[in-house]
């Protein structure tokens, strides 16, 4: 079981704004990204939890922006699941500039576990809960 997880990606041209670094909503969507190859590893695709009925939405983010990404950078998102509670879960991240490891970015997301016919909040099965080991801050700056 992965516990920490490491999604790499290279910025593209096209993740860079106007003034030169990536734009703020691309470390979204990187989170997400991440989050989803994290879940994937664990046995837990996108298919997977559509044939469940019932998988992750998010309840908020929040992001601590460190240092900028710019274009040609290497990137790596290293993630890990903070708690698992009843019908909720942090996931929290470190985004590192992968040639000096210097960390760009801290972010935490909320997540909800939902039935998708209704939307309502449920439990997480305990399958779920279990392919993901719970890790409180790892030994990373």
């Amino acid at each position: 079981m992965a516990a920490i997880f490491e999604w790499t990606l290279n910025v593209e041209a096209a993740d860079v704004d106007g003034v030169g670094h990536v734009n703020n909503v691309v470390y979204v969507r990187w989170l997400q990204d991440a989050a989803m190859a994290h879940s994937a590893a664990q046995g837990w695709t996108a298919a997977a939890y559509r044939t469940l009925g019932q998988g992750w939405v998010v309840r908020s983010h929040y992001i601590e922006y460190l240092s900028p990404a710019r274009p040609g950078d290497g990137i790596v998102v290293r993630t890990w699941v903070a708690d698992m509670k009843r019908v909720t879960s942090t996931r929290r991240y470190h985004i590192l500039r992968a040639v000096d490891g210097q960390v760009l970015a801290r972010a935490e997301t909320q997540w909800a576990f939902v039935t998708f016919s209704n939307h309502q909040p449920c439990r997480v099965p305990a399958e779920i809960a279990g392919a993901f080991e719970v890790v409180s801050e790892p030994g990373v700056s």
